[in-house]
């Protein structure tokens, strides 16, 4: 009986919240790299709070996703959309590829909250699954809560062997955070809407675009700017 009624009682949350992250109003591509370049920029200039800075020079990929909306009640779910830029051949960024983060969990959970996400990517294997893609955190690549301060580094097994570190920003608050099971995937009507129909991730990641929209360019040249100091 009791096994009933939370059975009820979980199906009944998941039908009442998730829809604030499954059917959450997207933001229009150009307002996301908006919104990317800003979290980039809190978060970099953050006294000892920002990503070590070894980690971004070594990086072979970073990933931003500004205001993933998590929902939750028993059964969780969470969606967010971002941009992800890869290190080209001559050590540059490259042109970002637009992405969606969507994820579920199962525990004690309640409510609804907004955080911002960085990825990154220590190895080419994380790369390479993105390009194709899709790829989930902690199956395709593994994944670890990220070191904070600009002098911090890898400090456990764990975190040594991560091809992924992960970052995550809520009321203010920046630090690493699991996100294992998380399920990015490039969005290609955003890619569409902003480069052209038919475009293709490695495409952009190798730079066959043109006429890329300021704030897009402007994603990339903040990335520039915090991985040369």
């Amino acid at each position: 009986m009791l096994k009933a009624s939370l059975r009820r009682w979980s199906l009944l949350a998941l039908v009442l919240l998730l829809p604030a992250v499954a059917v959450r109003a997207e933001d229009a591509p150009l307002d996301r790299a908006h919104n990317a370049v800003r979290v980039l920029n809190e978060i970099m200039q953050a006294p000892d709070k920002a990503i070590p800075q070894d980690l971004l020079r070594d990086a072979r990929a970073i990933a931003v996703i500004p205001d993933m909306i998590k929902a939750g009640f028993i059964f969780g779910g969470r969606r967010g959309e971002g941009l992800i830029s890869v290190k080209t051949r001559d050590g540059t960024w490259s042109n970002p590829s637009f992405i969606t983060m969507t994820g579920g969990s199962i525990g004690f959970q309640a409510g609804v909250s907004s955080t911002d996400v960085i990825l990154v990517f220590r190895t080419q294997r994380g790369v390479d699954s993105i390009v194709n893609g899709k790829f989930t955190l902690g199956a395709d690549a593994s994944a670890a809560a990220g070191p904070v301060g600009r002098t911090a580094s890898a400090s456990t097994d764990s975190q040594m062997k991560a091809e992924i570190y992960s970052y995550s920003r809520s009321r203010g608050l920046f630090a690493g955070v699991a996100l294992d099971g998380s399920a990015l995937r490039i969005d290609y009507d955003a890619n569409a809407a902003v480069y052209g129909a038919g475009i293709t991730p490695r495409r952009i990641f190798e730079g066959g675009v043109s006429n890329v929209p300021g704030p897009v360019v402007d994603f990339r040249d903040r990335l520039e700017e915090y991985t040369s100091r």
